[in-house]
């Protein structure tokens, strides 16, 4: 079953056992999903869907963050269990040691020398670690990298 299917699915579920908030969390990532579609009149496959997922959770982090320098605690909460909803489709994440390797495996197969040869390492790990690592993780771990 495809990860969209599985979101629809889901939805469903949340519909029958009468989850509010769960299901409106899963019609806005299916909004979401199916917006991206749209624009670029594509079926998405499965690494499409997770960086939509991943693009929301970063967005509803940013919002926890805001809304509770505000004050406001109860839509930060909201925030985070939205961000708990989206969880449940992103592949599990990978440990320090796993991205350290991965950032070492492409150090090696791409040649990168220096700083000036990021961009090129960034373009073959994003697509490899896309929802499965904190990309700005992996971009620290890079730096480190390509400086030493």
């Amino acid at each position: 079953m495809s990860l969209k299917a599985r979101i629809s699915e889901d939805m469903k579920a949340a519909m029958k056992a009468k989850e509010a908030a769960k299901l409106s969390a899963i019609r806005l990532l299916l909004a979401a999903i199916k917006q991206k579609e749209v624009d670029e009149r594509v079926e998405l496959d499965d690494t499409a869907v997770i960086a939509v997922i991943d693009k929301l959770t970063k967005q509803r982090k940013d919002s926890v963050t805001q809304y509770e320098a505000a004050g406001r605690q109860e839509l930060a909460d909201a925030e985070k269990f939205e961000i708990g909803v989206l969880a449940v489709y992103l592949p599990e994440k990978m440990g320090a040691d796993e991205m350290a390797a991965a950032v070492a495996t492409a150090v090696a197969e791409t040649g990168a020398k220096g700083p000036a040869d990021m961009g090129k390492l960034m373009a073959v790990l994003k697509p490899m670690l896309a929802g499965k690592a904190d990309m700005a993780e992996v971009s620290k771990l890079v730096k480190a990298a390509l400086a030493g």
